[in-house]
Order: C-alpha cells, then sequence, then structure tokens
C-alpha cells in the first residue's frame, strides 16, 4: 500500500468538481430522506438508482454512498424535536434528546448529534481504511467454494436479524434466490422460469425487484393510511444557533466516549446483519455503564444523544468491509447498495483486492467528506429539515410512483419491467403487511448469481470434496452457530415470557 493507492483518490475527487458537486447534492438529498420518518437510506437508495443509471461506476458509487452515509444526521431532528424517530437507529437519540428539547435545550441536543455525526462517520471511515492491510490477505485466501458458502452465510445471517421469525426471513432469502435463478443457464444456456419472455433472458431487473419490493409496498402502504407520513403531535421545539454551537463543543468535551462508540460502531457495523440498531443501543448502554452519574441517563443527559449518533455513522464503514470484499452485505441498507453498485457495473468480491483498491479508496473518502461537510449543510439547512415530519403522504405518493416506474423502465428500456414492478410490489406490500422482512429477498437477488457460479466452480475443481476444505469447514460451522444461536434465543425469549406470566 503506497501514498499514491491512498491519496491519490482523495485529491482526484477535491480537484473534481463533478464529483464534489455530487458529494454536496447527495448530502441534503440523504438528509431529507432521514428527516421524514418512515423514509429512510433504504428507500432513498432505491428512488435515486434511477438517476445514477448510466452515470459512470466512481461517480454514481459516490453519489449513493454520500447520500445514504447523512441519512441518519438527518435522522436526529424528528428525534429531537418531537420524539418520533426519523430512522429505525435513530430511535436511541430520543431517550436523552427529546427530554432535552422538552428542558428547551432543542438546540444542544440537535449540535450534539451533529457533531457526533461528522466525528462518527470520519471515524468509521477511517476504521475502514485500518483494516485493510490486516483483510486483503484473508480476501485473497477465498476460493470458490468459500464464496458459495459465504453466500448461503449471507443469507442465513441477514434473514435471521431482519425480523422476529427465522422461518419467514430464510423464507424471503429464497424467494429471492428463486428470482435470481430466472434467465439463461450459465453453463447450458438453456432458458430457466422464463416462459419464452426475451427481456427475462438476462435475469430479473434488479432495479425493478428492488423498487417494487420496497418504494411500492411504501407507498401503498401510506396510501391505505391516509394522512402525515408520522404521528407528530404538538408543536417542534424551539432552539437558536447558539445552543447548536454549545452541542457540537459537547463532543468534543467528552472525547474518550466519543471515539470509544464510534469505533465500536464501526466494528459493530463489520459484522454482517447486525446494523444500526444493534449498533446504536449497544453503544447507548456502554455509556451508561462507563459515564459518571449514570443516574442522569434517560433525563436529558447530552451524552446519551452523543453515543447512539456517533455508533450510527461509524457503523457505515464497518458494513463497508464485507459488503465490497466479500459480498455479503453488512446491513439491509448496504444489501440495496450492493444490487445498485452491480447496475453501475461494480462487481464486489474478492477482486476488489486486487483490481479495485483505487475504487475502495475513493468510497473510503467519498464516505469521510459526506459526514465532514454535512455539518454544514445541516446548519444551513436543520430548520426546514425539522419541518418535513408534516408532509402530507398524498403529496409524497405520487411523486414517488413516477420514480419508481420510471426507473423500472429505463433500467432496461424495457416496457416489461413495469408490469414486473407491479406484481413485485404487490408481494411486498403483503410481506410488508403481514410482518415479514423483505431485505432478505434483495439480498437472495443479488447472492445467487454468486452462490450458483461458485459453487459450478467448486464442484469442477474438487467435486463434493470441497465442503471439506478448512475454510469451508469454519464457514459451515459459521452457519451452524448462527441458527443454532437464534434458536437458543427464541427459546430463552419464550422461556422468560413463561415465566412472568406465571408471576
Amino acid at each position: 500500500m503506497n501514498i499514491q493507492e491512498v491519496f491519490g483518490p482523495l485529491i482526484e475527487i477535491l480537484s473534481s468538481s463533478y464529483l464534489m458537486g455530487l458529494i454536496l447534492l447527495a448530502i441534503p438529498i440523504g438528509m431529507f430522506f432521514g428527516a421524514i420518518p418512515g423514509l429512510g437510506g433504504k428507500l432513498g437508495i432505491v428512488l435515486m438508482i434511477p438517476f445514477v443509471f448510466g452515470m459512470e461506476a466512481i461517480p454514481g458509487a459516490v453519489f449513493l454512498l454520500a447520500m445514504h452515509a447523512v441519512v441518519h444526521t438527518g435522522g436526529s431532528i424528528p428525534s429531537i424535536l418531537f420524539g418520533v424517530p426519523g430512522t429505525g437507529p435513530d430511535a436511541a437519540t430520543i431517550v436523552d434528546g427529546y427530554p432535552m428539547a422538552q428542558k428547551g435545550e432543542a438546540g444542544r441536543a440537535l449540535g450534539a448529534s451533529l457533531g457526533a455525526s461528522g466525528v462518527g462517520g470520519i471515524i468509521g471511515a477511517l476504521f475502514l481504511a485500518a483494516m485493510l492491510p490486516v483483510l486483503k490477505p484473508v480476501v485473497l485466501a477465498f476460493s470458490p467454494a468459500e464464496f458459495f458458502l459465504l453466500a448461503l452465510f449471507g443469507i442465513t445471517f441477514i434473514a435471521m436479524l431482519s425480523g422476529k421469525s427465522l422461518t419467514k426471513g430464510i423464507s424471503v432469502g429464497l424467494l429471492g434466490l428463486m428470482v435470481s435463478f430466472i434467465g439463461l443457464d450459465p453453463q447450458t444456456g438453456s432458458q430457466r422460469f422464463t416462459f419464452d419472455q426475451l427481456f427475462l433472458w438476462d435475469g430479473v431487473s434488479i432495479v425493478a425487484a428492488v423498487l417494487g419490493v420496497f418504494a411500492i409496498p411504501e407507498m401503498m402502504a401510506l396510501g391505505v393510511k391516509g394522512g402525515s407520513i408520522s404521528e407528530v403531535s404538538g408543536k417542534m421545539s424551539r432552539y437558536d444557533m447558539k445552543q447548536v454551537l454549545q452541542g457540537i463543543g459537547d463532543v468534543f468535551r467528552n472525547p474518550w466516549l466519543t471515539v470509544r462508540t464510534s469505533v465500536m460502531g464501526a466494528a459493530i457495523g463489520a459484522i454482517p446483519g447486525l446494523g444500526g440498531d444493534a449498533a446504536s443501543w449497544l453503544c447507548y448502554g456502554h455509556a451508561v455503564q462507563t459515564c459518571k452519574n449514570p443516574e442522569n441517563f434517560g433525563k436529558g443527559d447530552v451524552r446519551g444523544v452523543i453515543a447512539p449518533e456517533t455508533a450510527n455513522n461509524a457503523k457505515e464503514g464497518g458494513a463497508l468491509l464485507p459488503t465490497l470484499f466479500f459480498g455479503v452485505p453488512g446491513s439491509s441498507g448496504m444489501a440495496i447498495l450492493i444490487g445498485a453498485f452491480v447496475m453501475l457495473g461494480i462487481q464486489p468480491g474478492p477482486q476488489m483486492a486486487l483490481t479495485g483498491m483505487h475504487l475502495v479508496w475513493t468510497l473510503i473518502w467519498a464516505l469521510a467528506l459526506a459526514n465532514f461537510l454535512s455539518v454544514f449543510v445541516f446548519l444551513a439547512m436543520a430548520p426546514a429539515f425539522s419541518l418535513l415530519v408534516y408532509v402530507k403522504g398524498n403529496l409524497l405518493i405520487p411523486f414517488v410512483l413516477v420514480l419508481a416506474f420510471l426507473g423500472a423502465y429505463l433500467s432496461e428500456a424495457a416496457w416489461e419491467n413495469i408490469p414486473l414492478l407491479v406484481g413485485i410490489g404487490v408481494i411486498g406490500y403483503f410481506l410488508k403487511k403481514h410482518g415479514w422482512p423483505r431485505p432478505p429477498f434483495v439480498i437472495g437477488l443479488v447472492l445467487g448469481p454468486i452462490a450458483e457460479g461458485s459453487l459450478n466452480k467448486a464442484l469442477a475443481i474438487w467435486g463434493p470434496t470441497f465442503f471439506m476444505r478448512p475454510l469451508s469447514l469454519v464457514l459451515i460451522a459459521l452457519i451452524i452457530l448462527t441458527i443454532a444461536t437464534y434458536i437458543w434465543r427464541e427459546r430463552k425469549g419464550t422461556t422468560s415470557k413463561e415465566n412472568n406470566n406465571e408471576n
């Protein structure tokens, strides 16, 4: 690893008005999706896919990653001002952020959230950079046998942590896997599940599938519910800029807490499937256990805002590790980002360690710059973002649907993708309505071709004995351990409920 390889991409970004412009455009868009409760980063990526379609790989990836990186920064606004989480992981911020707003310290809480998000995001990017020298030899030790098992491991892990039912999660993952097999068999060239439709020969469009399973169900649910996007009662808490600057200062007055929770968040993000909810709550719990005066937490302690907010943004850097180098999404948001990367011509996997390091370093610097610049964008636009919770659903639904249909059509210039979008959208709506997790569907769809190709290569090289390779045995053990952990946790939860009922 030389200096040119590391800092060359940074100089390219800073000297390119095009890339800097894309980052500056992505930041307010990401904050917009974070500040409207119920939308979040996943839907943001899905709806931006039509706009990056046809772009070169690096600009498109930089734009999507920069947008996704700052979603939680925007999500802290409704969490603090209204007590309504902008995104799932921002729920931990409410515990102390909303009481601070009720005490007249809304600006301080927002400032602490902003400073913590910026620092956490930068540390998350540095964590990713620091792990690269360790990760590269590990990635290069993987063969087709390990990548087949890793794909299965990714589906199992994400499915398990995407909902309360392992059966539901794996079923949805396998549904995505089945859909990924539509098209021409890579070994024989024969048609599979295409029903003699020419547009299905190349498989189901990832763009149409992702839009169908996320965007359409959200808008259908919003239309059925009616009214505003979020249930906000009461007025917004007032704040001034002096308080915001005081809150930013609080982040640097608690340096060790900020650094610890940032590193913890990044490390948790690197574990496939744990995601932002686990990172924010674990770091909040860590702050309560390790800080002086723990009795102040939950009553409006600024440290209770700093801990989850650093974790929220730091975990994006960690989540990029398994996403880029193993093709296993570090979170549900990264699962959709993988789909977008594939559409842009970027194939996550071990070849990144050999031929894609320029792209990897570009994304690391884009992540750090987006989090740094988000501080200034937030200061300028926070008052406007705070009003987004009042947006009516009937204003948003037509806009989102037009983007979804446009994206599905433009992805392959095939009108047949429109009925495909509607069909997958209906399936996605029923999955959402009945509490079935949807991210495993996308993961199965993306990892399916990797699993199939790796299995064919492994069987051709070693035959069935590839299961007995040392790394293969480790991955098989991890898959079994994942399922066993889930079963043990569920049984423990059931037993404790029964005991509580008896008492």
